[in-house]
C-alpha cells in the first residue's frame, strides 16, 4: 500500500514557551508531507495550477499521545484516502523513532481558481489510475464543532502580509496559531494539546478584520470561534492533557 514517509527536525521557532512544539507547526510539517505526497502521485500544486485547480482545506484533525518537543525528529506518513464526490481525505501517522506518537486526517476540496467555486474530485481523480491505501490512521468522524456561543472574546486581529499564502488568504496552519493565542500563557502553563480539530468555513482575506470567542464545554475541552463581520471563519476545538 502507498505511504509516503518524511522526517522534520523541528527548530526553535517551532516550539512554544515550554519548547512544546505549536499546533500550527505540526500542521505545516503534515501539509508539507501532503504536498510532496500530492507531487509524487501526479496531482501536486504544478500539476493542477496550470489547469487553474487547487486543494483548500476543510477541516484538520490530530491527536497526540504526549508533548513533542522541538528537539525532536519527527517521521510523518501519509497517504490520500479514495475520495468521495466532492472530499478528498488524507491520513496521517506521526512518528519520534520507533514510537507512534500521534495520528491525524484531513478533508480537502477541489476549487476552481478563478471562480473559487468548489469542483467534484472526479475533475482531478478521474483520469489517475492511484492504487489507495485502505488503512485508516483513526477512525475519527466528527466534524462538525458546536458554536462558542455566550463566550467572552479573547482578542482581535487583522488578517496581514505573514498570515496569506499563494491563493491571497490566510493559510490553513497559521489558523492554529490564531486559534490558539486565544488563550494567555497562564491558562495554558501546566497544559499541552492532546488533541485539536480545524473547521474552515469562510477564507478570510488580507486586512480583514477577525474577532476569536473562546469558550470551556461542560467537559473540559474548549472551543474558539473566528468571526469577521459577525459571520463564522473558522472554529477550533481543542483538548488538553495536564503536565
Amino acid at each position: 500500500m502507498y505511504c509516503h514517509s518524511h522526517d522534520y527536525a523541528f527548530r526553535y521557532s517551532d516550539a512554544d514557551f515550554r519548547d512544546i512544539v505549536r499546533p500550527a507547526s505540526f500542521l505545516a510539517v503534515m501539509q508539507e508531507s501532503a504536498c510532496h505526497s500530492a507531487d509524487e502521485l501526479g496531482f501536486g500544486y504544478n500539476d493542477l495550477q496550470p489547469r487553474n485547480i487547487g486543494f483548500i482545506l476543510s477541516n484538520w484533525y490530530v491527536e497526540f499521545t504526549r508533548p513533542i518537543m522541538y528537539n525532536e525528529v519527527l517521521t510523518v506518513h501519509t497517504w490520500p484516502v479514495k475520495p468521495k464526490h466532492l472530499i478528498v481525505m488524507r491520513d496521517f501517522e506521526l512518528f519520534v523513532g520507533d514510537e507512534k506518537v500521534g495520528v491525524g486526517t484531513s478533508r480537502w476540496c477541489l476549487v476552481d481558481l478563478a471562480a473559487f467555486t468548489m469542483l467534484p474530485s472526479s475533475a482531478v481523480f478521474g483520469d489517475k489510475d492511484i492504487v489507495y491505501n485502505e488503512n485508516r490512521s483513526t477512525l475519527f468522524n466528527s466534524w462538525k464543532i458546536p458554536r462558542a456561543e455566550g463566550g467572552s472574546c479573547a482578542y482581535r486581529k487583522i488578517v496581514s502580509y505573514s498570515d496569506c499564502d499563494h491563493y491571497n488568504h490566510a493559510n490553513n496552519t497559521k489558523y492554529a496559531d490564531l486559534l490558539m493565542d486565544a488563550f494567555s500563557l497562564d491558562e495554558l502553563r501546566d497544559k499541552w494539546v492532546k488533541s485539536f480539530r480545524i473547521s474552515y468555513i469562510r477564507q478570510c482575506k488580507c486586512g480583514e478584520k477577525l474577532e476569536f470567542y473562546k469558550l470551556a464545554t461542560d467537559d473540559g475541552s474548549y472551543v474558539v470561534d473566528c468571526v469577521s463581520g459577525g459571520e463564522l471563519r473558522a472554529q477550533m476545538h481543542v483538548v488538553f492533557g495536564g503536565l
